[in-house]
């Protein structure tokens, strides 16, 4: 009975903790995905150039497009003429960072663990289209199909052209409160609800190990990240479960990095879209650029006697607006997730 009441009391504070910050970032991305169309990110990504791969990852960053859904929308891209190294820069900075993350990273671990995150993404990004670029010049025949049937947000996997119209506040928020956050629901609700058990679960024995032996935490959160699906919100709790059981800022900025880039379905259509040599350069670039990023976080954190868990910013006492975020939330999150077992009935 401890434990239960344990989980909850996690659950509920990491829920306060998050939900303002995601209602609003989903504000936000709807805003811009009715003022910025698809149209116009396919247009200026050009051919084989630096430029290319520094614009793909410009606008890859603020896209509230998760790993599933950057498939169709870099299918697009590619299709009309960009490089590889564009397309590549573009499946990895999207999914890492979206305007609805960067302010749920903000709410939970301040400006500037946010501020690295978004760096360091664009970083890994752009050093993964370029090695693209000039390593892979191979001419791959068959474009690979939009996979929105296999893919697990198929509601923003739309590709197709879009017909330039006025803005519309009510369009903005229909794709932020019911498809963005209906994309998203199953993967934010399993992603609170793992950062809670992580939270309570952890053995402090466990906990000291990770903590002695860094090398093995990374390791641990490689396996994990790599294969997973995890949108880069959804990945916040899970982090900070991490990071409040005694693993390392370094090692939970891992998951953070490689787990929203990376999961089975969009390793398999890299392979098939830009061929074997990208497929490595895809999962090289993460998984090395990650650790590199996440040894530094853990160097700065350890010559200023940082402790990862103070960045973590969940009160003790949440005030009415956080319980209402968190129970607005939470009504979405359930009736999204329960609503095709609904249907089903």
């Amino acid at each position: 009975m401890e434990l239960i009441i344990e989980f909850f009391s996690a659950l509920y504070e990491l829920s306060n903790a998050m939900a303002i910050y995601i209602i609003f970032g989903l504000a936000f991305a709807g805003i811009m995905h009715e003022l910025v169309p698809e149209t116009l990110v396919t247009k200026h990504l050009g051919s084989e150039s630096i430029s290319s791969v520094i614009k793909s990852t410009v606008f890859g960053i603020p896209l509230p497009v998760c790993s599933c859904g950057v498939i169709p929308l870099a299918s697009s891209i590619k299709k009309s003429g960009a490089s590889k190294g564009a397309t590549l820069s573009f499946l990895i900075s999207t999914p890492i960072t979206g305007i609805d993350s960067i302010l749920a990273t903000y709410g939970m671990f301040g400006w500037i663990f946010t501020l690295y995150r978004v760096m360091t993404s664009m970083v890994i990004a752009m050093l993964a289209g370029i090695l693209t670029n000039i390593y892979d010049k191979e001419i791959i025949p068959e474009e690979v199909e939009e996979k929105s049937e296999s893919c697990c947000c198929s509601n923003t996997c739309s590709s197709e052209s879009e017909v330039k119209q006025r803005f519309s506040f009510k369009r903005a928020m229909e794709y932020a409160f019911v498809t963005l956050l209906g994309d998203i629901a199953k993967a934010l609700f399993w992603g609170l609800i793992i950062g809670a058990l992580i939270t309570i679960a952890i053995p402090q024995n466990l906990s000291e190990i990770l903590t002695e032996y860094t090398w093995l935490s990374y390791i641990i959160a490689i396996a994990i990240a790599v294969p997973m699906y995890v949108c880069a919100t959804a990945s916040l709790p899970i982090a900070a479960g991490l990071m409040l059981s005694g693993v390392s800022a370094g090692a939970a900025f891992v998951f953070l990095s490689a787990g929203p880039a990376t999961n089975t379905v969009t390793i398999g259509v890299v392979k098939k879209m830009l061929g074997t040599k990208s497929l490595y350069i895809y999962l090289g670039t993460i998984v090395l650029g990650s650790v590199i990023f996440g040894l530094g976080l853990d160097f700065v954190f350890d010559i200023n006697s940082i402790d990862a868990k103070s960045l973590i910013h969940i009160e003790e006492e949440a005030g009415i607006l956080e319980i209402l975020s968190s129970l607005v939330l939470w009504s979405l999150m359930l009736y999204f997730t329960l609503k095709p077992y609904f249907k089903k009935a």
